[in-house]
């Protein structure tokens, strides 16, 4: 009889269940972004990030610095801006003229929409988060810093 497979041992194995932990985390409080989105805004989640990106640059991004900014393909984004265009919430301008470098920015009604839509995230996400004391919450920021997307703001 062999011995039970053993893939990781000691910290590897605490590092495993807080890889797991995060994860299950996330999915959770994700899950339920996206049906208070989908309930109270008519949204969904990737349209709110590609707004909050958006909202961050007044001046507007090129189509390939917002799927740089969101960490996804620039046809992911495309087809998302597409419809906040639709909708009157985007606005897209192309870049001296060329439709391929297009330069994306929220439209009046599209930062009162998103204005809306960020206070109760702002709200949803105390409520989800309300367990944790503010200390805790420093020391696990601090403790994820390692992890930072080179696009976050410093905090």
């Amino acid at each position: 009889m062999s011995a039970p497979l053993r893939l990781v041992g000691g910290d590897g194995k605490e590092r495993l269940r807080l890889w797991i932990r995060l994860l299950r985390v996330t999915r959770e409080i994700e899950s339920e972004l996206r049906e208070r989105l989908k309930s109270e805004f008519d949204t969904t989640l990737p349209r709110f990030d590609v707004m909050a990106a958006l909202w961050r640059a007044p001046e507007g991004m090129m189509m390939s610095e917002l799927s740089r900014f969101l960490l996804v393909s620039n046809g992911n984004v495309t087809g998302i801006v597409e419809r906040l265009v639709a909708d009157g919430l985007v606005a897209r301008t192309g870049r001296d003229g060329d439709r391929r470098a297009s330069i994306v920015r929220l439209t009046e009604a599209g930062r009162t929409a998103f204005s809306a839509m960020a206070a109760a995230n702002a709200r949803w996400i105390e409520e989800l988060l309300g367990g944790v004391t503010r200390d805790d919450a420093r020391t696990v920021a601090a403790i994820l810093a390692a992890f930072r997307s080179p696009w976050e703001d410093d905090p």
